[in-house]
């Protein structure tokens, strides 16, 4: 029992380091410290509103697909050719179309050429994305080749560069913040993240991992799973605390006009110097490589189920390995510009769905497709640049979609009760009859 007992926990923890390892990508290395130089004294508001944005949402995400099931079932509620339609929209937005080339872009630009000189941008791709293959191939190991191998590292040399920091501060913080608005900024930066989308997607290979892991009762699964997410969590709240007071540390040396990727380094290279370098160019290096190796294993995973392993899991992998390391050399910000409108469109009716698999998980087919609708209209008249949604509340953080939501989910629910009744005085009148 007790055997039984401290392999479940073992799972909990190699399953928990996977997921944040799979949520902290490298874009997520450069948000936090440009926050802190944003936020100046007031770093830890500006922090708390980018984590309830960010990881809040994603959390709020994983235990949605726990409540109904799966990722499919999140959806599901939207129809059978909707729910498929968004799902993939989704994971080609935040997999092969931007996300998975990004990891290797960023990787180049960050870690290889500051520290290594010479190398060709395509021939690092195709390594890389060799990397990729090698450990997606078998969808079973991603979960624990994360977890128990590249998070460990990846954390290690999180720790050296925020340790070093705390107590070896670079400046004193500035007297005043350098942003009008510090939880505006917060919670602009945590939505554009868009983790909560990527917690679909990486529910698909979370709740593999488990179930062959031997975990098939849902009351247990859920179990593992929440601890897992709770352990993620904890493990974000400190590296993205510890990165944004490194921010704040230099928010009276810079201003606004910093660069991200930039200030990272600069950072990095004051604290560490030329080691730091090195040690930083291993963090995004892991940090990308831990996202491309889980955005890759859902995307296959849910192509996969979606023809019906007709199309078998490896090909998919195979796939999407070489579309994304041509991607990452051939016009990467092209793609983005084509894909960015999609997955603005495709964001609001997402959250929408997983607001309502968490509160109102029961709630009926109308009422969901109608709240999905009305996010959905107004995030493409935004995307269309239509001046009347600019006039819609919590337009300037993003969240202009809100109200029509709920107008429209009201709607359905009102043509919910319709059909009722009218189901009802059907029933009644055969049983008259």
């Amino acid at each position: 029992m007790n055997l039984q007992k401290s392999h479940s926990v073992r799972d909990v923890i190699v399953i928990g380091f996977a997921l944040f390892a799979m949520f902290f990508g490298a874009g997520n290395v450069i948000f936090p410290p440009y926050l802190g130089v944003e936020a100046g004294p007031d770093w830890l508001s500006g922090f708390t509103a980018y984590f309830i944005a960010d990881i809040g949402l994603a959390m709020l995400a994983v235990f949605a697909l726990l409540r109904v099931g799966s990722s499919e079932a999140v959806t599901a509620r939207l129809g059978r050719i909707p729910a498929a339609v968004l799902m993939s929209a989704l994971i080609l937005c935040i997999g092969p179309m931007v996300a998975i080339p990004r990891t290797a872009a960023t990787t180049y630009e960050m870690a290889i050429v500051p520290n290594v000189s010479g190398v060709s941008s395509v021939v690092f791709s195709v390594v890389f994305f060799a990397l990729i293959l090698f450990l997606c191939i078998r969808q079973s190991t991603v979960v624990d080749i994360i977890g128990s191998v590249l998070t460990p590292l990846l954390l290690i040399g999180l720790a050296v560069i925020i340790v070093k920091g705390i107590f070896t501060p670079l400046g004193e913080i500035a007297p005043a913040p350098n942003a009008d608005n510090v939880v505006l900024g917060g919670i602009k930066a945590g939505y554009q993240t868009m983790d909560a989308l990527a917690a679909l997607p990486f529910g698909i290979i979370v709740l593999q991992s488990v179930v062959n892991k031997g975990c098939t009762e849902p009351k247990k699964q859920f179990k593992m799973v929440s601890g897992a997410a709770i352990l993620a969590g904890v493990l974000l709240l400190c590296v993205y605390m510890g990165l944004c007071y490194l921010g704040a540390t230099v928010s009276a040396q810079y201003g606004l006009s910093v660069g991200r990727a930039e200030l990272v380094m600069a950072i990095v290279e004051a604290l560490l110097g030329k080691a730091g370098m090195i040690i930083f160019g291993a963090v995004v290096g892991l940090a990308c490589i831990t996202t491309a190796i889980g955005l890759t294993s859902a995307a296959s995973a849910y192509f996969t189920e979606l023809c019906n392993n007709k199309v078998p899991y490896k090909a998919f992998v195979i796939v999407i390995c070489v579309f994304s390391a041509l991607a990452s050399n051939l016009g990467l910000d092209r793609i983005v510009a084509v894909a960015g409108p999609v997955l603005d469109i495709v964001y609001p009716p997402a959250l929408v769905v997983i607001f309502i698999s968490l509160i109102m998980p029961k709630a009926g087919n109308c009422v969901s497709r109608g709240a999905a609708l009305g996010a959905l209209s107004v995030s493409i008249l935004s995307t269309l640049k239509v001046a009347a949604i600019q006039s819609l509340p919590l337009y300037d953080m993003g969240l202009y979609w809100i109200l029509p939501a709920v107008a429209c989910g009201l709607l359905g629910f009102g043509v919910e009760l319709v059909l009722r009744s009218d189901k009802k005085k059907s029933s009644d009148a055969a049983a008259e009859i």
